[in-house]
C-alpha cells in the first residue's frame, strides 16, 4: 500500500477531461483479456502473451508488439509501475486502434533487464496521451493500491476474482470525477 502515494490525485480540470474514458472491467470483459497462470520463459514472451489478447481483439495490430519491445531496448522497462507488475504500452501510432487494456499473471516472474522481476502484466492500448495519463493511470493506481494487490492478483483462479478486485477499488480518491458505472 502507498506505492503510488507520491502521484497526485484528480484535479478539478483532470475530472472534466475525463468524461470520455474506457472503463478497467468492462475493457477486461469486452476483450475477453483476462489470462491467469500463464506460463512465459522471459520478459519478451510475457509482454507478447500480454499483448496477444489486443491484438486477437482488434484493439491493436501486431506491430503493437514489436513497438513495445523496440521502445524498452532504447528507453530500458520504464512500465515496470512497482514491484511485481508492469504495464507494458507503446504510442498511440504504434498500431492502436481502440482503447483496451489486457491483464495476465505468470505462474513464474520474468526478468527484465533491469534486474526486476515481474508477475502481473496489465496491458494498455491507449488512443491518445491523455486517455493514457488522465483516464487508465488512474484506474490502474486504483487497482494496484489494493493491500497486497499483486499477490492477491496472483492467487486468482478466475476472471470474476479479478473483477471483483477491480470492483473494490472503485473508491478511491483516484477515480473521483470517473463514471464507472456507465
Amino acid at each position: 500500500m502507498g506505492v503510488f502515494r507520491q502521484m497526485k490525485t484528480p484535479t478539478i480540470f483532470d475530472k472534466y477531461e475525463r468524461k470520455q474514458f474506457m472503463n478497467l472491467k468492462q475493457a477486461l470483459i469486452d476483450n475477453d483479456s483476462i489470462r491467469l497462470g500463464v506460463t512465459a520463459s522471459d520478459w519478451k514472451e510475457a509482454v507478447k502473451l500480454a499483448v496477444e489478447p489486443l491484438v486477437e481483439s482488434g484493439a491493436v495490430k501486431a506491430e503493437y508488439y514489436d513497438a513495445i519491445i523496440a521502445s524498452t531496448a532504447q528507453y530500458g522497462p520504464y512500465y515496470i509501475l512497482m514491484p511485481g507488475m508492469a504495464m507494458p504500452h507503446a504510442r498511440p501510432e504504434a498500431g492502436v486502434q481502440r482503447d483496451a487494456f489486457s491483464l495476465i499473471t505468470l505462474t513464474h516472474p520474468v526478468k527484465f533487464q533491469d534486474g526486476k522481476e515481474v508477475s502481473v502484466l496489465l496491458a494498455l492500448a491507449a488512443t491518445s496521451s491523455k486517455i493514457h495519463t488522465s483516464v487508465a493511470i488512474p484506474q490502474i493506481i486504483a487497482l494496484f493500491e489494493l493491500e497486497n494487490s499483486v499477490e492477491r492478483l496472483q492467487s486468482c483462479q478466475t476472471k470474476e476474482e479479478v473483477l471483483a478486485m477491480i470492483d473494490e477499488s472503485k473508491d478511491s480518491p483516484y477515480l473521483e470525477g470517473l463514471d464507472l458505472e456507465s
